[in-house]
């Protein structure tokens, strides 16, 4: 079961979004501020945290900060009543991996929960066999046989996404959303693109193939030869 973390001082808020996350089958573990979210820590294993920004002692930005001093890469999700762009520059510069406004909508939090702990997924993964196919995510490079090929960040993300998940249908919307961020402006056909470019890339190769399923999205498909 994976776990997360609320830091979270009001709380009405934090019991609402316990009560949300258990729904969901996640275990939940609080604190009401980040000193208190260190100490669980310490004793917890956490997969993501949801943290508020104006707490006591330690604030959201201090604790983020000291999370990756500390070299904890876990996701964390920034929740604050503060929301300008230098607000939101600040959290992402402390180390935050996404950042919501309060009154908080408990439906995208689902949502934001999800993709971040699927993208933190394929971090800790890093590498991937596929046949002969070896994907490498800390050098963004595809290895078949002798032969390496460096890939744009982008595109790397969407086939580590696809062939980690072989046979599995995802919509352009999920991988914008997963890989792209989903507040980035970009229309899904550019997931069109990046797939278009991976088909080019790797036509010759007989390990995999990224398929179309209409009306729906994409999926990438083991050949026979597997």
């Amino acid at each position: 079961m994976l776990s997360i973390m609320i830091v979270e001082d009001d709380k009405n808020l934090s019991k609402l979004m316990e009560t949300v996350l258990k729904r969901k089958g996640y275990k939940v573990l609080k604190a009401l501020d980040g000193e208190e979210a260190l100490e669980v820590l310490d004793h917890e294993h956490v997969d993501l945290m949801i943290c508020d920004i104006m707490m006591p002692r330690l604030d959201g930005y201090q604790l983020t900060d000291a999370l990756r001093e500390a070299d904890y890469d876990l996701p964390v999700l920034m929740i604050t009543a503060k929301e300008t762009l230098d607000d939101k520059k600040k959290g992402f510069m402390a180390g935050a991996d996404d950042y919501m406004v309060k009154p908080v909508d408990m439906d995208e939090m689902i949502l934001r929960v999800t993709a971040l702990l699927r993208r933190s997924k394929i971090h800790s993964e890093r590498k991937l066999v596929f046949g002969d196919v070896k994907l490498d995510y800390d050098r963004m490079t595809v290895y078949i046989g002798k032969k390496s090929i460096l890939l744009p960040k982008k595109e790397f993300y969407l086939l580590f996404k696809l062939l980690s998940n072989p046979g599995k249908i995802f919509t352009r919307q999920q991988l914008m959303d997963e890989i792209w961020g989903m507040d980035v402006e970009s229309d899904a056909r550019t997931v069109d693109v990046h797939v278009k470019r991976l088909r080019d890339r790797f036509a010759e190769t007989e390990c995999f193939s990224l398929n179309t399923v209409r009306g729906l999205g994409y999926k990438a498909e083991k050949r026979k030869s597997l």
